[in-house]
């Protein structure tokens, strides 16, 4: 007789369980960017990272105060195609623009892409060199992300894209 009264609690443990397997990964949104980081060298392991990969950087400056920014980072973790864009094309760094840190020097580098607002997008070849920068704001749509737009973006600055032989392959 036990057993018939333990089979409906072991029944709805997995069910429990198997409902938390299907959840969302968790994302911790409060810590996307670092402002202790050396973002100087942590660019060059992404280039490098990049040019191994045969991918292009995706340069996400922002900060951890930002609300758009951890949007976008969201928007864009959530979405698997979106997601799978990025992971496809992109070494993708988070450039932490704050009180304690604005990574000034870098931003120079990258033809001061904070003009734009946050979080701005800089997509750099594997090599460095500055290739688009996007105001995301441009990619908006009420009070989230288009994710057309979104989409487009990262289709038309990937490496891809990019390259003569893959227009002359169609």
């Amino acid at each position: 007789m036990q057993k018939y009264l333990l089979l409906p609690i072991v029944v709805m443990m997995c069910a429990i369980s198997m409902a938390h397997a299907q959840e969302k990964p968790y994302l911790d949104l409060q810590h996307i960017y670092d402002p202790g980081a050396d973002a100087a060298a942590d660019l060059l392991k992404a280039e490098k990272q990049a040019a191994a990969s045969n991918k292009h950087v995706l340069v996400q400056i922002g900060g951890n105060w930002c609300i758009w920014c951890k949007r976008f980072y969201k928007f864009v973790r959530e979405d698997s195609t979106l997601n799978a864009l990025e992971e496809k094309n992109y070494v993708v760094y988070h450039l932490n623009y704050s009180k304690e840190n604005k990574n000034l020097p870098l931003l120079k580098q990258l033809g001061y892409p904070q003009r734009f607002g946050f979080p701005v997008l800089v997509i750099l070849d594997a090599k460095g060199n500055r290739l688009h920068t996007q105001n995301s704001g441009l990619l908006e749509s009420a009070d989230t992300y288009d994710k057309e737009k979104v989409a487009d973006m990262l289709k038309q600055w990937s490496p891809d894209a990019l390259n003569p032989a893959y227009y002359t392959n169609q």
